[in-house]
């Protein structure tokens, strides 16, 4: 399967990144204030891999029959002080809120996405140590 983006330079440091349905988001370094203008490449990994495994989470407790109300997916990268700067630890913390949760489920759930299913998780694991771990709010 082949997957293609185009990534536009728009001035200064700004890209527009668009898919081939013509979606798009910014892509920036920094404004005149030091501050990205838009999400920085580094961040939209981090969006990537929270994104890929809480799409997995609510395939599976939809498949489990889990009551599944609201799905927040934390995620935290450590990057490396010398260039090249990526990340070295990850940690991605799952908020899950619904009625009649089933712990062992969620468990279960979030195994099969680490380990099988998703695929920004699995391009990661040879440069970072991604680590979990899972709450269930009221």
């Amino acid at each position: 399967m082949k997957t293609t983006v185009k990534v536009e330079w728009q001035g200064k440091l700004r890209f527009k990144g668009t898919n081939a349905y013509g979606q798009s988001k910014v892509i920036d370094a920094t404004d005149v204030k030091g501050r990205p203008a838009g999400v920085t490449p580094m961040q939209l990994l981090l969006m990537a891999l929270g994104g890929c495994t809480g799409i997995d989470i609510v395939i599976i407790l939809r498949k489990q029959r889990q009551n599944l109300k609201a799905l927040t997916v934390n995620v935290a990268g450590h990057q490396r002080s010398d260039p090249p700067r990526y990340y070295e630890r990850m940690h991605v913390e799952y908020v899950l809120k619904g009625s009649g949760l089933d712990e062992k489920k969620i468990r279960k759930a979030i195994q099969l996405s680490e380990e099988k299913y998703c695929s920004v998780r699995a391009m990661l694991m040879d440069k970072a140590l991604v680590t979990s771990s899972h709450r269930i709010e009221k």
